[in-house]
């Protein structure tokens, strides 16, 4: 077990369970406090439900694979974590930049999931010396 990848997947269960319970249970809540919006669709407020169900899936398998040895799914989760916090850091600077939707808690978030990249990319990046070759 690698001491610096299970912190690592620790706080992504942490962080990420618990927004996706928000995203779930009040949706209007991280919207107000990522973007700014006062009042939400029924839309927006179904298609973040959505999104909070899969927070939690991602808080769920990180926790679960916090203490695993490396393999190949390990792996896999690692990677989607690197995207999803890559592609989240985009598109809230996209949020902010072009559709202005900015909340008290956006910029925070943006450098919360830009440092979770970073952090991600910089664990991968040992894993060659971990894993067999031939295993991914």
């Amino acid at each position: 077990m690698n001491a610096k990848r299970n912190l690592f997947l620790v706080v992504i269960a942490a962080v990420e369970a618990a927004t996706g319970l928000g995203l779930l249970l009040l949706p209007s809540v991280p919207f107000a406090l990522l973007l700014g919006l006062e009042s939400a669709t029924v839309e927006a407020i179904f298609v973040g439900r959505i999104a909070g169900a899969a927070l939690l899936a991602i808080g769920v398998a990180s926790w679960m694979a916090r203490k695993d040895a490396l393999n190949p799914s390990l792996f896999g989760l690692l990677v989607g974590i690197l995207i999803y916090n890559t592609a989240v850091s985009i598109l809230l600077v996209y949020a902010a930049a072009v559709l202005k939707m900015t909340g008290v808690m956006l910029w925070p978030t943006v450098a919360f999931h830009a440092l979770l990249a970073v952090w991600g990319g910089l664990l991968l990046q040992g894993i060659p010396s971990e894993t067999p070759s031939g295993n991914r």
